[in-house]
Parts: C-alpha cells; structure tokens; sequence
C-alpha cells in the first residue's frame, strides 16, 4: 500500500516550497492524499477489509487536521494546495 519512490520524490518536489523541503504542510497533505487515493481503491474491492478502513480514517483526521492548520496560518498557501490537488469543492 506504499507510495513508490519515483511517485512519492514526484509528489514532494512538485508542493515543496524550497530545495530540501520534505516535511512542509503542503509536501504533507500531497503525500497523504496519495495513500488515501490508493486506499479507496483498495477498499472498494476488498469491502470487508476494516483494518486498513481505521488506518484511512486516521489518514483523512490528519489530512484535515493540517488543512485546519494551514488554513488558520496561510490562507494563500491553503488555497493553493486544495486548487491543485482539487480537494473542496
């Protein structure tokens, strides 16, 4: 269920916000959607699989949790990663 290291360096250079950023809010959240993306798929098919049904609902709390973060600190930089990883409507 792991992000692979060409997708994950991808992911991390395409939100970090300067040469060596890995752990910014925003390299966060796109990490994190990621797995919940992979994480959904999975459990469409294997329906009766609540384990990993728990450890995606961490994963979305936490994802929220810095989204409330971001947006209470920087509103533009909140803007900016939920219009590129189309999260809110």
């Amino acid at each position: 269920m792991a992000i692979d290291g060409t997708r994950k360096t991808e992911l991390v250079r395409g939100h970090q916000r300067h040469d060596g950023d890995t752990g910014s809010a925003e390299v966060q959240i796109a990490l994190l959607t990621e797995r919940i993306t992979q994480l959904t798929d999975h459990l469409k098919s294997h329906v009766k699989d609540h384990s990993s049904r728990r450890g995606l609902l961490k994963m979305v709390g936490k994802r929220s949790s810095l989204l409330k973060y971001l947006m209470n600190r920087d509103r533009t930089r909140y803007l900016g990663i939920i219009g590129k990883l189309g999260l809110r409507k």
